[in-house]
């Protein structure tokens, strides 16, 4: 197995869900960069378990400790790692997931893939939990790439059949991601908050869960960033947005519905703003054979239902290789579209500072 993703920013995650500690390390940043602590913390309570009837009541402070390439306040430009301690366990919630395998979840791939000795607590390594160090790692690029005039905000895009508007029919300006900020639900058209948290309470009150789509824009980036072929943007954003256990598809600009369209409408029309050249629309994403072409990279992320549910489920046991029935226990979220939006942000932010620092 491998935790490690990045040439030019290496990162390596480690940990389990019910285990001491979940961390990370981070080779790669530049020396004498000053974090703001305080920036990092509030990504980290955007993810956070325990705050709404939305999520899992679990608890977790998720405080990040710096343990290396951390100095005075600045990078050293050494690898920086950093522990997040898990104190909210309850192990014994689990205790039968060891041999009755959870549908839709890791437990069977996990068991097979390593032989039985995974730690199957709270879903081990394949927990959503160990996103955690990632938002920590990704809210440090994202200061980074502030500092070099990019911005990366997403928002719901919808849950279940509820769709919110897109960043493609918006004017994605500082007032619009300024509204974002503190919301649970952050949302284009407003209007439909309500509608998306009935949505979600009413799969909790089934016993059941429900999924939906983030959009994220990346502003700020140049063009010609990226490459043809294999380290396209496309293909190393795609790679880490695959890496967070939820997602389950992503397209980049009009994705998927471009291929209803002829071309003479899916074109992005070239125009000068001044000296700068523009398209006049973004159906393509901002890219373009893999290289960013300077308008806002737009791209969908499909979140799938929490697997996790307290309905009765058709299961095996891999130990009497007997069919059964399945009642989960424990603490589980009926959504997690809404804590999983740092998590895509983060990612964003550490897969576009690995292409800017190419």
């Amino acid at each position: 197995m491998s935790g490690m993703w990045g040439n030019n920013i290496k990162v390596s995650i480690f940990g389990e869900s019910h285990g001491n500690a979940i961390g990370i390390n981070i080779d790669g940043l530049p020396s004498g960069f000053e974090i703001d602590i305080d920036k990092i913390m509030v990504e980290m309570a955007r993810r956070a378990p325990g705050k709404s009837p939305l999520s899992t009541p679990r608890k977790e402070g998720d405080v990040p400790e710096i343990l290396s390439g951390y100095f005075e306040g600045k990078t050293t430009g050494t690898p920086l790692c950093a522990i997040i301690r898990n104190s909210n366990t309850k192990s014994k919630d689990y205790s039968k997931l060891k041999d009755v395998m959870r549908p839709g979840h890791a437990d069977y791939t996990g068991v097979i893939r390593y032989n039985g000795f995974n730690d199957y607590r709270g879903g081990g390594h394949f927990s959503g939990r160990i996103t955690a160090p990632l938002v920590f790692a990704g809210a440090i690029c994202k200061q980074i790439l502030e500092s070099k005039g990019i911005v990366i905000a997403a928002h719901v895009n919808s849950i279940g059949n509820i769709k919110d508007k897109s960043f493609l029919e918006t004017d994605i300006n500082d007032e619009l991601l300024n509204s974002f900020k503190g919301k649970e639900l952050p949302l284009i058209n407003t209007n439909l908050e309500a509608s998306m948290r009935e949505e979600i309470m009413n799969a909790r009150s089934d016993k059941d869960s429900i999924g939906g789509t983030i959009e994220c824009a990346i502003l700020g980036v140049k063009p010609g960033v990226g490459n043809p072929f294999f380290d396209s943007v496309e293909s190393t954003l795609a790679h880490l947005m695959f890496s967070v256990p939820a997602v389950k598809g992503i397209e980049f600009g009009r994705g998927f519905d471009i291929s209803k369209m002829r071309g003479s409408e899916a074109n992005d029309e070239y125009y000068l703003d001044g000296e700068i050249i523009k398209t006049r629309t973004n159906n393509n994403g901002g890219i373009l054979g893999g290289i960013t072409n300077g308008m806002p990279i737009v791209f969908n992320v499909a979140i799938k239902p929490t697997a996790s549910i307290f309905k009765e489920q058709k299961t095996v046991n891999i130990e009497t290789m007997e069919e059964t029935t399945l009642n989960i226990e424990g603490r589980h979220d009926p959504c997690i579209v809404q804590r999983a939006l740092p998590v895509i942000e983060a990612v964003a932010a550490i897969g576009i500072l690995e292409l800017v620092n190419n």
